[in-house]
């Protein structure tokens, strides 16, 4: 197979990371983004073309092997349905397929189609159901938006009244316009999460290793629901029995479910865990690598991703066993002053050359937000600006070297958590 030209489309530092795992193999020699960032430029070619026809253009007049789509956005949008019909190799779910993220009702009423295992709920667009609903479950309650949201569309309500202004606020379009005129409401469930990553061919599927999220803003699991502020892989907090209940009631039949549907499932199924007293139920789907779980899951492919994403997108996963380190990645996101509650100023990015052979050897920085100028300086700009990565043969080690890093990184309003794998080291 060719693998000489590949385009990722995206700009953050999934993205980024993802271009670092293929650039370690020798075939792929030239690499394009679509949009990219500042630290993407540094990779391959940054192209500014959003519609995705004319980038189906793009890609055919540069003899580009194979796209792999980040973000979930373009997948919603329908971008491998157009590239297939073109007979263009892209990694990533159709448009159909994508309706697990794309619509919370459309993935609930799924699960419930295959009795897959989930928390008590309804979907509405009745406020009167939807307060009818609420007085029935206990505190705290889930309010979820149907829509795409950048991963804040959902809020755990404290009390009653909380819960029932939430839901005004989403289906007046007041809080997240169009894509809260239809809400989910849920029971809470008590237990602790997990994230579970498939590369699925539409058949054949490969489970990666069990990553840990970091949702809270804060140190101590504190503050507002954020995109994650960290993640490790893999957790301790998965067993054999566990990983098996998780594929046999979960990934499995959602698979199956999604092919019967005449929706054949290709790309990677990210299935949002809760587990609960050592049974797993299903929070959300996404149809895309996490971020950050794909920074801290890029660097434990012992053999080719390029390779094993144009396999997968080639209906041909069976071909290749995917290979993982036996080491623990721990990733700590690097956010600007205001995340996530508004834009900040951009601010220039020092980071220290410090000649230190675990930073060298043993860390990396993965870049999302970020914008370079003319003269190559790199600014933060977005909300999560980077991930700094650390890896190593423990948890612990793996922690403090991706702190060690973060210690390098300078920036005006500069935060990160302190307490990345916490749950992975208690005593």
């Amino acid at each position: 197979m060719d693998l000489s030209k590949i385009l990722i489309v995206g700009s953050g530092a999934r993205e980024y990371s993802m271009a670092l795992a293929m650039k370690r193999d020798s075939r792929v020699k030239e690499l394009f983004f679509a949009p990219g960032n500042g630290g993407t430029s540094k990779l391959g070619t940054n192209i500014s073309i959003s519609d995705w026809h004319k980038l189906a253009d793009f890609v055919e007049t540069q003899n580009i092997n194979l796209t792999v789509v980040g973000p979930e956005q373009p997948l919603v949008e329908g971008i491998v349905d157009i590239f297939e019909t073109r007979g263009l190799q892209i990694f990533g779910s159709s448009k159909r397929a994508s309706q697990l993220e794309g619509s919370k009702v459309f993935m609930k009423k799924f699960l419930n189609r295959y009795s897959i295992p989930t928390a008590r709920f309804i979907e509405t667009s009745s406020i009167e159901t939807a307060y009818r609903f609420i007085e029935t479950l206990n505190l705290p309650i889930v309010v979820k938006a149907d829509g795409l949201c950048g991963g804040k569309g959902v809020i755990i309500a404290e009390s009653y009244a909380e819960a029932k202004k939430s839901v005004g606020e989403m289906l007046s379009g007041n809080l997240f316009g169009s894509a809260g005129l239809k809400v989910v409401i849920e029971e809470f469930l008590d237990g602790y999460e997990l994230s579970v990553f498939a590369i699925s061919d539409g058949e054949n599927f490969k489970i990666l290793p069990p990553a840990q999220d970091h949702k809270r803003l804060l140190t101590g699991n504190l503050g507002p629901n954020t995109g994650g502020m960290g993640a490790y892989a893999p957790t301790p907090l998965i067993d054999s029995e566990l990983l098996e209940k998780i594929e046999t009631r979960i990934i499995r039949p959602t698979l199956d479910g999604m092919r019967r549907d005449g929706n054949p499932f290709k790309g990677v199924l990210f299935a949002g865990l809760m587990i609960v007293k050592n049974e797993p139920y299903t929070l959300e789907f996404n149809v895309r690598f996490g971020d950050p779980e794909c920074e801290i899951i890029m660097p434990l492919f012992d053999n080719s991703i390029a390779e094993i994403l144009y396999l997968a997108s080639s209906n041909r996963l069976n071909e290749i066993d995917i290979k993982i380190s036996n080491q623990i990645s721990v990733g700590v996101v690097i956010a600007s002053k205001n995340y996530p509650y508004s834009s900040s100023q951009p601010a220039e990015i020092i980071i220290d050359n410090v000649v230190h052979s675990e930073l060298n050897n043993f860390s990396h920085i993965s870049f999302g937000g970020v914008t370079a100028d003319e003269d190559g300086k790199l600014f933060a700009t977005g909300g999560r600006v980077m991930v700094a990565v650390g890896v190593g043969n423990s948890v612990r080690e793996a922690r403090d070297r991706a702190y060690l890093l973060a210690g390098q990184i300078h920036f005006a309003g500069k935060q990160f958590r302190t307490d990345i794998a916490y749950q992975a080291l208690r005593d």
